[in-house]
């Protein structure tokens, strides 16, 4: 998300950074190359509008123009600017008497059955709250039963209720919530293709009868302009508390981020980042914003590392290269499982300052569609083959590439990568790292060999 309206962005911004004097003219430029990324991301226009008026009067106020860096005071404005639009980080709000109700509200295909699981997991991991989860979508196939089927998956409790009464449902759901002693209740209503009278008149119906602490809008990253109707809509039939943006993680363009905390007033509380269920983020605007720039997320990269690497495994391996052991193929593969938990090496180097532009080919290379095929790849393997990757001859190779889906050329690819691999490993073992290090201290520049 945000990678055409960073590439735009940062076009502009780095022609102004070492600018030694602003004009109002180059500064009527560069807020109209805004304007147009903005209006590119999808934004609603009434938000691109009000955004760029605002812009406007304070880069041309006495804070820019009489700057001694008048490029980097122009840049500072765009950066408070977007923070404004997009707000203040607010948390959930579960200070009140058990159970706690979440409803979630949108349309139909913004991700509310996968986003209330998503939901639930979180609450279970980081809050250590007991959640109950309950449908009350009786339209859709199957919709229950997926939902049961996640509350399973993601360790939360889930209830049936046998009726074609939505509020019914969401009624008898939060007295068994109340029986069973559960901390949190999350109620996921059914939506539509559009929005409709039949739509906001049941959701208002539930809402009445569960009375939540948070009524969450969720929206599609990817509904771009129509991400701002839907918002004006739910937004003037329920007191909503907060948004959760889904598909954050794929191509949007990231207008829905931008549009609708400014039409809702309620501020963006997740993002959905991805299938797993532990892929859902708290929404950090300044985290946002800097990475729209292409100021980098150094530490929500760094929180995801350590909620998502795993450590022991890190040090068995180092262990294991200490020891003289070489570095085989079932290695490779705990370590692509570990890029894989990340969301590959694209959605990694985003967060990097400067990494956006090479984010794209990196994803291509080393994305998540890629690297399950190479993970595949191993699986094929038997174990002596993990091991010892030399007896790959053709007819196995050939066998590999049946077994996983994939191409020979594909399966020769991969191996050719591990030796590269191997190789590295081999000499950081030993001392090799140290030398390694040694021989780069005497490369960098005066003043900066102390960082290693």
């Amino acid at each position: 998300m945000f990678k055409s309206l960073t590439e735009r962005l940062s076009k502009t911004l780095d022609a102004l950074r070492g600018s030694g004097r602003m004009t109002e003219q180059n500064i009527r430029d560069a807020l109209r190359d805004v304007r147009l990324a903005l209006l590119e991301a999808d934004v609603a226009l009434p938000v691109v509008q009000a955004f760029t008026e605002s812009a406007r009067s304070r880069a041309l106020g006495a804070d820019v123009l009489k700057s001694l860096t008048p490029g980097q005071a122009f840049i500072k404005v765009v950066h408070e600017e977007l923070l404004r639009v997009m707000g203040d980080t607010v948390p959930l709000d579960l200070n009140a008497q058990p159970p706690v109700v979440i409803l979630l509200a949108g349309l139909q295909g913004a991700g509310k059955t996968t986003t209330a699981a998503k939901l639930a997991h979180h609450l279970i991991s980081r809050e250590r709250k007991k959640v109950l989860l309950t449908s009350t979508d009786v339209y859709r196939p199957a919709a229950r039963e997926q939902l049961e089927r996640l509350a399973a998956k993601v360790g939360a409790g889930y209830f049936p209720f046998a009726s074609d009464d939505p509020v019914a449902i969401a009624t008898a759901a939060l007295a068994e919530a109340r029986a069973r002693l559960y901390d949190v209740l999350i109620v996921d209503t059914a939506g539509r293709l559009h929005v409709d009278a039949d739509l906001m008149e049941e959701v208002r119906r539930i809402h009445s009868a569960v009375a939540p602490r948070e009524t969450l809008f969720v929206i599609d990253a990817m509904a771009g302009q129509d991400a701002a109707n839907a918002a004006a809509e739910f937004g003037k039939a329920l007191p909503l508390t907060g948004a959760i943006l889904t598909k954050a993680d794929g191509d949007a363009r990231g207008g829905a981020a931008l549009s609708v905390r400014q039409i809702t007033g309620a501020p963006i509380k997740f993002m959905g980042v991805g299938e797993d269920s532990a892929a859902l983020e708290a929404f950090q605007p300044e985290r946002v914003v800097s990475r729209i720039l292409g100021m980098g997320d150094v530490l929500s990269l760094v929180e995801e590392a350590e909620q998502k690497l795993d450590r022991e495994k890190g040090a068995e391996l180092v262990s294991k290269l200490k020891s003289g052991k070489r570095f085989d193929l079932t290695d490779l593969r705990a370590q692509l499982e570990q890029v894989l938990s990340m969301g590959g090496m694209g959605a990694m180097l985003e967060k990097l300052p400067g990494g956006a532009a090479m984010a794209g080919k990196a994803q291509g290379q080393f994305g998540e569609r890629e690297l399950k095929r190479q993970i595949a790849i191993i699986n094929s393997m038997t174990p002596g083959e993990r091991a010892k990757p030399d007896v790959i001859n053709g007819s196995r190779r050939r066998r590999i590439a049946l077994g996983s889906g994939t191409q020979v050329q594909e399966v020769n690819r991969l191996l050719r990568q591990y030796d590269q691999l191997a190789d590295v490993m081999k000499k950081m073992s030993g001392g090799g790292m140290a030398k390694m290090l040694k021989n780069m201290q005497g490369r960098m520049p005066p003043g900066r060999g102390g960082m290693f």
